[in-house]
């Protein structure tokens, strides 16, 4: 088996978090062929992949706020996230399915792009982000927030509480609001605001992550061929006139009849009561 075969079966058997971690490097591959990185080896992405928060830009791209979470800056945006994506997702899929996975990821995407876009337009601030960032912020929170106290080994510092894991994150995003990523770390707290929602919702029965299902469903079934009925012939069917078969009468022969009607005779009355004619015909029976 090749290397490429070998992806394969790791995207196929890998479940909705690998392929996650496929599409978010096949973006980054799709961006070394057509985006040549600057310089400093960042990549200067368009308005109709990044999500600018000019709204004369959003307005007519309104799909970046989606596909923004799917590129990013460099090649050590890429690495740092995707090590970050595969901690957080093997936490959240502990305890919850695969559907619900991809649903918050694609929800906490939009709101947090979202956020960022109302924040800076409002701040008369304008800028673009990309990175999966605020997406895996969602993930680590809302595992954070269903089981806080669950103890994860790190290498050199031993078992330690996800609460204080994520409590670092948080804190360092908070610390560095107001630096040159300003629009990064708000969608980063977004996301994570958002991861925290969709835990306390779905512990209250409401379960954000249907939208996202229902929605690929639909389209899903959209696209997808009906199969075809064969053509049947219908036969009616009548009900033939049953014949009536005659009933077949036994009937005895005549010379048994008499002669049982003779024994029947010596059984009630004995052999004298016979008259001579019955003896004569019984005698001449036996031989």
């Amino acid at each position: 088996m090749n290397i490429l075969d070998d992806l394969k079966l790791q995207y196929r058997l890998g479940g909705i978090a690998m392929q996650v971690i496929y599409w978010n490097v096949a973006c980054f591959i799709i961006s070394l062929v057509f985006f040549w990185p600057n310089f400093v080896g960042a990549f200067d992405y368009p308005n109709w992949l990044a999500l600018s928060s000019d709204p004369q830009v959003f307005l007519f791209n309104p799909w970046t706020f989606l596909t923004y979470a799917f590129f990013h800056f460099d090649i050590w945006h890429l690495l740092f996230n995707m090590m970050v994506l595969n901690f957080a997702s093997n936490l959240f899929l502990t305890f919850f399915t695969q559907k619900q996975y991809l649903g918050l990821y694609i929800l906490s995407a939009l709101f947090a792009g979202i956020v960022f876009a109302l924040s800076f337009y409002f701040s008369n601030n304008y800028g673009s982000i990309v990175g999966a960032s605020a997406a895996i912020m969602a993930i680590l929170v809302a595992a954070t927030t269903y089981s806080p106290l669950m103890n994860v080994r790190l290498f050199l510092f031993g078992n330690i509480k996800l609460w204080h894991i994520t409590a670092v994150i948080l804190i360092l995003d908070l610390v560095q609001l107001r630096s040159g990523n300003m629009g990064g770390h708000i969608s980063h707290l977004a996301g994570a605001l958002f991861g925290f929602a969709y835990i306390k919702l779905l512990q209250n029965g409401t379960d954000l992550s249907v939208i996202v299902s229902r929605t690929l469903d639909f389209f899903a079934n959209l696209f997808r061929k009906s199969p075809r009925t064969p053509f049947t012939k219908v036969h009616k069917n009548y009900k033939k006139p049953t014949q009536q078969t005659s009933s077949r009468i036994v009937t005895k022969d005549k010379t048994q009849q008499q002669i049982d009607e003779i024994l029947d005779k010596i059984s009630q009355s004995g052999y004298d009561c016979l008259t001579k004619e019955e003896k004569e015909f019984l005698f001449k029976a036996g031989k």
